[in-house]
This record gives structure tokens, sequence and C-alpha cells, in this order.
């Protein structure tokens, strides 16, 4: 077998596509479960956000890294991870402004009857969607390897 015709990384099946396709839903459900109960149970925005961002690998895994690139835009990946950030600094900072301290979710009690439950929970999605957009992300970053780095010619080389 020549270099031309070995099989590179990525393979094709029937059987790993459908099994994602079936399987993704559920998991990215999961991981939104996992965010949610995150104040009352084992859990929360990290172990969420990890479980999420590995929905994107299972579809690399399934269809290809280049196709799946191609389908979630690093724009969207780059939103995901700045709404999180603007969630948790506005909760954080908004209860300052209200004269509490740092994620003092009581100083939201005049707008929302369960602000601590609220709170803590949209502090949760916000961790989550910065987790999975940095898992992302790095694996992005790694899938695209470091060809780009050894391809330059060093000093001594030139």
């Amino acid at each position: 077998m020549s270099a031309d015709t070995e099989p590179g990384l990525y393979v094709e099946s029937t059987i790993i596509m459908t099994t994602v396709r079936v399987v993704a839903p559920f998991v990215l459900t999961f991981a939104l479960f996992v965010m949610f109960h995150g104040a009352d149970s084992p859990g929360g925005g990290f172990q969420g956000g990890v479980i999420a961002g590995s929905v994107v690998m299972m579809l690399a895994f399934a269809y290809g890294i280049g196709s799946t690139r191609d389908w979630v835009d690093i724009r969207i990946v780059a939103a995901l991870a700045s709404g999180g950030v603007l969630t948790f600094a506005t909760i954080g900072l908004g209860s300052i402004a209200l004269g509490g301290t740092f994620l003092e979710y009581t100083e939201y009690t005049f707008i929302i009857e369960k602000a601590s439950k609220y709170g803590i929970e949209l502090v949760e999605l916000g961790i989550g969607a910065i987790v999975a957009s940095v898992a992302i992300g790095l694996f992005f970053l790694l899938a695209a390897g470091f060809g780009h780095v050894t391809d330059e010619p060093r000093e001594g080389e030139r």
C-alpha cells in the first residue's frame, strides 16, 4: 500500500454517524439538566459545560473535524463565551450596584421573589456557556495541529 492509498485519520462509519445523531440531543439535554440542578445537587455549570462541549466533539468524530468546524461557526462559540461572561458579570456586579456584595442574590428580591434560585441558575448557565465554548475552542485548536509552527525554517536553516 503506497502513501497515496493509505486511509486518513477520518473513516466514515454509518453506525457511528447514526449513533451520534441519535445520542447527541440526549447528551445536550443532560448537559442542561446538570447545569440547572447544579445549585441543588451534584453538577453545575462546569460539569454541564464540559458535557455540552463533548457533543461537538462527538459530532467531529462522527462527521469529520473539517465539516464540524464549518458547521459550528467560530463566531457562535465566541458569542457563547461572551454571553456567559456577560451573564456572570451582570448578575455579580448588579448586586453590588444595588448595595450588596458580589453575587448577593437577595438584592434582587424586589424584582423576583425567588431571586436566589434564579440567580444561581443563571450563573450556572453562564459558567456552562463559558466552559463549553472553551472546550470547543481548545478542541478545534488542538485538532488543527501544530504544523503551522513547524513549517517555518529555524534561524540556522535559512
